[in-house]
Order: structure tokens, then C-alpha cells, then sequence
């Protein structure tokens, strides 16, 4: 008995003695490291419109020579004789057309005749012309002068807004717009934007005769339909004409203060500037501005432009109002006025003599009186409006 009493013990003691024993280790199954896939690069976006005509303004910018670069900044006077040859000479940006040019002449005369100027500027640059006019309404009319082309003369804005109100003057701008269309004219330079309410002004009869909101309402309405309709539009005469002298016949101070300007005239021009959609210019006064440069007129005075530029935010085509004006005849010694127009931040001079201040511009370049990049920034912007036009 006690053998087996023993026996057993052991047993159990040897069953004790195993179970607690040293046990394994548990054995733990580590992750596989992760191998990150390389990151293949989408493709590109694709180019916006707005990518693609920007391109394209530059590769043609840069396919120009100096001398087509500065023919572009020229928006000139037609002349009398030589304006076919003068359009691949000169390299014109354009021609402006006045009222001797649509005298005595039929429709298709006119048209033939500004395919020739178009057809000339192909066979040279490329570069289709500005073909620009004053068809203000009222007492300027170059177009509409001539019955062959209109029955009846455009009345004048203010005729315009007393029959018909803002409606009057948008069906006449679509109308406006249409005939100088038909005709190759793809610029009219008009509005007039500045503020006149007294009728002894000298700008008062080309006016809306409206304050300054209600003569913003009036440029909004043109300008709109003009741009709808694909027209070239000028706003005139930066920063204002005010009561001022006119400026064909001599120098006109304007002596108003600063926010005189910006409370009343700045408002037609920043309504245009707004409403043009790209299609719009403006065109910038010989009178001098003492608030803002009392020693230069307006069109040649970098401060002014610089006003256009900053507080008005406008980055499109700026323009001399014509250099042939007797306000600015002195202000150049060496009769480059051209140059200093172009200086003082204008994309496009308008004036009569191109065949003399063509050369000086190019001259200046060459000598660096103007830099290569004030003229390509000058001809980018005309290129531009000339591509918003349709033109490119």
C-alpha cells in the first residue's frame, strides 16, 4: 500500500514539475516592410484659352524686329498720298481715317480702299491694321458727313438720351457699329467720357451732358454694346476735360485738386474701363494737370499715366490724344515728341508726322533712350487689343 501511495506521488510530482517547466518563447509574425510605389506625374493640365492667347501674342512678339515693334505703337493719320506703300515702310499699327477720306466716295470705294491698306500690312507683317475714326455723333462725324454712306448725320448723344434715354444710345452704337463694320473700321473712337454739365464748356456739345454717374451709366451702356458687337471703343480725354480751352489751338491747365478728379471724372472712365471686356482704350488728354504734373500735359506725363495704370487698374492700350495739336508742338526741343509720348507709358501715338517720328523712335532705341522693354510692353498690349478685336 505504501508502495503504491509512493508510486503516486511521484507521478503527481513529476506532472508539477513539467507544467512548470521554462515554455517557449511565443513566436510573432512581423509585418513585410511596405515598399512604396513611385509616384507616376500626371499629365499636364491643358492650356486655357486664356494660356493659348497669351502664347500666341508672345511667339509673334518675338518673331518681330525692332523696327515692325515700333511701326506697331503708330496709330496714324492717313495720309494723302503713299498710304498703301507707308503701311509696309513704316510697319503701321494703324491708320485713322478723318473725314477727307470718306468725302465724295461710295460704300464699296471705301471698303476697297481699306482692303488695299489691310492687304498691304498681310503682304509685311502679318499684322492686320487698326482702322480706326471719330464717329462721335453730333458735331463729329466723319463717316456719316457723307450721304453716300448715312442718310442722315448720327445725332448727338445728348439728342440721343433726351428722345430715348440709355436705349436711344445703345441702338445707336449697335447701329454706329454695324455701318463702320461694314465698311473695315474695326476702331471708333468714342466715347467721350468726360463730365461736362455747363453748355458754355468747349467739350460740352461731344458730352452726355450728364454728371458723373449718370454719364458712367451713359459709357457703360455704349461700351457694352460696343464690345458685344466686337468694336473697338476709346475712352476720351483722360483724366477729364473739365471746362478746359481746346487743346488744337493751345495749352489748357487744368488746376482742379486731385479729388475733384477722383469724385467726379474718374467715374466714366473706371465704368468704361470695367464694361469693355478687353475691347476698350483710352485715349489721354494734351491738357496739364497741376494736381498730378503741373510742367507736362497729360499725354506726355508719366505721372498721369501711372494714375491710369494704379488707381484706375486699367492694363489695356493707352493712347496720345493727336501730337500734331499745337499743346504739345514745344515740349520736345529735338522734335522727338513721339519718344517722350511713348516714355511716359502710352501703347500707341497718334500723330500726323510717323514718317519723321518713326525713325526717332527707333533711333531712341538704338541709342537707349527707350528701353527694348518699354517697347515690348507698349507692343504687347497694342497686339492684344488687336487680338480681343478679332483682328489676330
Amino acid at each position: 500500500m505504501r508502495r503504491c501511495f509512493a508510486a503516486a506521488l511521484a507521478a503527481l510530482l513529476l506532472l508539477t514539475l513539467t507544467a512548470c517547466g521554462p515554455t517557449e518563447p511565443e513566436q510573432t509574425q512581423e509585418d513585410p516592410p511596405v515598399t512604396e510605389e513611385p509616384e507616376v506625374p500626371g499629365p499636364d493640365p491643358a492650356p486655357t484659352p486664356e494660356d493659348l492667347a497669351a502664347q500666341e501674342i508672345e511667339d509673334l512678339l518675338s518673331s518681330m524686329t525692332l523696327e515692325e515693334k515700333v511701326g506697331q505703337l503708330f496709330f496714324v493719320r492717313c495720309p494723302d498720298s503713299g498710304a498703301v506703300e507707308d503701311v509696309g515702310t513704316y510697319h503701321l499699327g494703324g491708320y485713322i481715317l478723318f473725314g477727307r477720306d470718306f468725302a465724295d466716295k461710295t460704300a464699296d470705294d471705301v471698303i476697297q480702299t481699306i482692303r488695299s491698306y489691310q492687304s498691304a500690312a498681310g503682304a509685311d507683317t502679318g499684322i492686320p491694321l487698326l482702322i480706326g475714326v471719330d464717329e462721335e455723333g453730333g458735331t463729329v462725324v466723319r463717316v456719316s458727313s457723307n450721304p453716300h454712306l448715312r442718310s442722315e448725320k448720327y445725332p448727338s448723344p445728348q439728342k440721343l438720351l433726351s428722345q430715348g434715354g440709355t436705349e436711344a444710345l445703345v441702338a445707336d452704337a449697335a447701329d454706329k457699329d454695324a455701318l463702320l463694320q461694314g465698311l473695315g473700321i474695326n476702331v471708333n473712337l468714342a466715347p467721350v467720357a468726360d463730365v461736362s454739365t455747363d453748355p458754355s464748356d468747349f467739350i460740352y456739345d461731344r458730352t452726355f451732358g450728364q454728371d458723373a454717374a449718370g454719364n458712367a451709366d451713359c459709357v457703360t451702356a455704349v461700351v457694352t454694346q460696343m464690345a458685344a458687337d466686337g468694336m473697338g471703343s476709346v475712352l476720351k480725354h483722360f483724366p477729364g476735360y473739365g471746362n478746359n480751352v481746346d487743346t488744337h489751338t493751345g495749352i489748357a491747365v487744368d488746376q482742379r485738386s486731385l479729388e475733384s478728379f477722383q469724385a467726379s471724372d474718374f467715374l466714366p472712365f473706371s465704368a468704361g474701363i470695367s464694361s469693355g471686356d478687353g475691347t476698350t482704350a483710352v485715349l489721354v488728354s494734351h491738357n496739364i494737370i497741376t494736381a498730378v504734373d503741373d510742367s507736362l500735359p497729360a499725354s506726355l506725363s508719366p505721372a498721369v499715366h501711372d494714375l491710369l495704370r494704379t488707381e484706375l487698374g486699367f492694363d489695356g492700350v493707352a493712347m496720345t490724344d493727336d501730337l500734331a495739336m499745337d499743346a504739345v508742338a514745344a515740349y520736345s526741343g529735338d522734335g522727338a515728341v513721339a519718344v517722350m509720348a511713348i516714355q511716359a507709358g502710352n501703347d500707341l501715338v497718334i500723330t500726323t508726322d510717323y514718317r519723321t517720328q518713326i525713325p526717332k523712335a527707333i533711333e531712341a532705341v538704338e541709342n537707349g533712350t527707350l528701353s527694348t522693354e518699354t517697347i515690348d510692353t507698349a507692343c504687347r498690349r497694342v497686339l492684344q487689343w488687336k487680338q480681343n478685336l478679332g483682328l489676330l
